[in-house]
């Protein structure tokens, strides 16, 4: 088994490898032209991957595989040479690679995986695996990909929807477990916001077409808030009408709020719709008023098991930046349960 140090090196030569990657350029050599082909083959297979989004995900992940991030997230633990141990791992496929933190910290702490990749992003991964073992040669065998039923593990991290997660703890609930489930990301929104803070939260709404967990899915506003400045600021959004299963989305929603005769306010390519629920439907925004912030940050707090994310300045401790949902840290751990912390008590 490849030391700490050698399989972190893999990791930073992947991270130097996408960051290298320029897809406008002619002539990318062997290497990016395989990543090119995966990329369309990846696209082709889930058309909510646009060339956009992919290669917003493996500029983030090339942004975090750098020595100094990996060096900092793995410092504060104590992380054996070698953790002996196979982790189930069963991926959700909402965004590109939003299982590879997951195996990134199985293989960091030394063990070894077993992967069920979800059916919407199967290609990606199996490319990423391929670099590091070419990096890094003992890492062969390290990963496993599954079609089947998983057999033969030590412990489970499996990520899902309300419903999914009861099957998941019938099935893996007597191992060593992270079951994830529903979460939203919610911004809160005091009225003094500039057009830039307000432009960046675009970003948070919008991203992968609001398909991930750290997407802003809802909005909480003070009473009588006016979302004309809003409206305005994430004009340079309204490009997303022109992507047929996104459009496809929200002429459908806007159908059904008509003939329910819901209230709901439109700029042609978003839906805002008072609701109190957390998770709204592509191309639908939710927005809850408030009229005191202490009530409020109770609230969040009380609901905090089905919140990924708040967007906000000055409101919360712990708060997201605007513009910062898609763009974690290493620290950064989905439901807030660090990952690394488990495999080593595995």
């Amino acid at each position: 088994m490849a030391t700490l140090e050698e399989r972190l090196k893999a990791f930073v030569k992947l991270g130097d490898f996408l960051r290298s990657y320029k897809p406008g350029k002619k002539n990318l050599g062997r290497e990016y032209e395989e990543l090119k082909a995966v990329l369309l083959q990846a696209r082709l297979k889930n058309a909510w991957f646009t060339d956009d989004n992919l290669l917003y995900a493996l500029s983030a992940w090339g942004e975090l595989l750098s020595p100094d991030n990996l060096q900092a997230w793995t410092s504060s633990y104590s992380i054996p040479e070698n953790g002996g141990r196979k982790i189930a791992i069963i991926m959700a496929g909402n965004i590109p690679l939003v299982g590879f933190h997951d195996l990134l910290s199985v293989l960091v702490s030394g063990h070894s995986a077993v992967v069920k990749m979800s059916s919407n992003d199967k290609v990606l991964l199996p490319f990423f695996m391929r670099k590091l073992i070419e990096y890094e040669p003992q890492l062969d065998g390290k990963v496993e990909f599954s079609e089947g039923i998983l057999k033969e593990y030590d412990a489970v991290i499996a990520t899902g929807s309300d419903n999914t997660s009861r099957y998941f703890e019938y099935y893996f609930g007597h191992k060593p477990h992270i079951i994830r489930k529903n979460r939203n990301s919610v911004a809160v929104l005091q009225g003094d916001e500039t057009k830039e803070q307000l432009q960046a939260l675009g970003e948070d709404i919008f991203r992968y077409f609001g398909l991930g967990c750290r997407s802003v899915s809802k909005l909480f506003v003070p009473e009588e808030y006016d979302f004309k400045a809003s409206f305005e600021a994430i004009e340079s959004y309204s490009h997303l009408k022109d992507h047929h299963k996104y459009h496809n989305n929200y002429d459908y929603n806007k159908a059904v709020y008509l003939m329910s005769e819901f209230k709901f306010l439109d700029n042609g390519f978003l839906l805002l719709k008072p609701d109190e629920a957390f998770a709204s439907l592509i191309g639908t925004l939710f927005y809850e008023t408030y009229s005191s912030k202490n009530a409020l940050v109770e609230k969040l707090i009380a609901q905090a098991d089905k919140i990924q994310c708040v967007v906000a300045e000055g409101f919360t401790p712990g708060e997201v930046a605007f513009g910062y949902t898609q763009k974690p840290s290493l620290t950064d751990y989905a439901d807030g349960v660090d990952t690394v912390e488990f495999l080593l008590k595995t």
